[in-house]
């Protein structure tokens, strides 16, 4: 399959599994039009040579041991590089599609399609078009439905204090000083929080805890 009509297209790919890593590697070089920046399994070092090379395209493992496509993608958008982001992922769900689609993501790819469907994604990201599976947008309208007053309703007392004070927009080590714990304790906290809400990042956080309170609001 050849992208000639695209000319040289600079990509990144980053998963922290060796195979499928080795895989679409090897499938990029292949095509001889892609020039490969780098192929790594690390979320830190993706980042790192996006920073400091602006690949036209990053091929993103969603969930990464060190540094996941999501905070990697808040990271291009805050830092306005101009790269265009494609994630791999085994399953996301409807909160991480939604989210992922909120930050500007430009492909979403199951990896169990992603040596068939990679380079047509490619093709089309590369030409200012998305490739979003109507399925996997699906997903992320079902999953905006989600009752999250119910679900923050489940978090701790001290858990729910955290969230407030994120959402105020304090650092974790001045929510430290003000709840009377350690920085690394917040952080666990937050890691806590995050699972249980299943997202990636303060700014969702704190969106997601603004809703809650007007809830609460409007019930009285």
């Amino acid at each position: 399959m050849s992208l000639a009509d695209l000319q040289t297209c600079r990509v990144l790919v980053a998963d922290d599994h060796p195979l499928l890593l080795r895989g679409l590697a090897d499938l990029l070089q292949a095509t001889g039009e892609i020039d490969l920046v780098e192929a790594t399994g690390s979320g830190t070092r993706a980042l790192a040579v996006i920073r400091e090379r602006q690949p036209d395209v990053a091929v993103l493992d969603v969930s990464m041991p060190d540094l996941g496509g999501l905070a990697i993608l808040r990271a291009i958008r805050e830092g306005g590089w101009p790269v265009r982001v494609i994630f791999l992922s085994a399953t996301m769900t409807g909160r991480q599609i939604a989210e992922a689609i909120g930050l500007g993501v430009w492909g979403l790819l199951l990896k169990d399609y992603a040596a068939d469907s990679l380079l047509d994604c490619l093709r089309q990201v590369v030409t200012g078009r998305k490739w979003l599976p109507e399925d996997l947008v699906a997903k992320a309208k079902r999953g905006g439905g989600v009752d999250i007053g119910g679900e923050i309703a489940g978090l701790t007392p001290r858990e729910k204090e955290i969230s407030a004070l994120v959402c105020r927009g304090f650092s974790n080590k001045a929510i430290a000083g003000m709840v009377g714990s350690t920085e690394g304790t917040v952080s666990i906290h937050l890691h806590n929080i995050y699972r249980k809400l299943d997202i990636s990042s303060r700014t969702t956080l704190a969106t997601l805890f603004v809703k809650y309170q007007s809830q609460i609001s409007d019930t009285f």
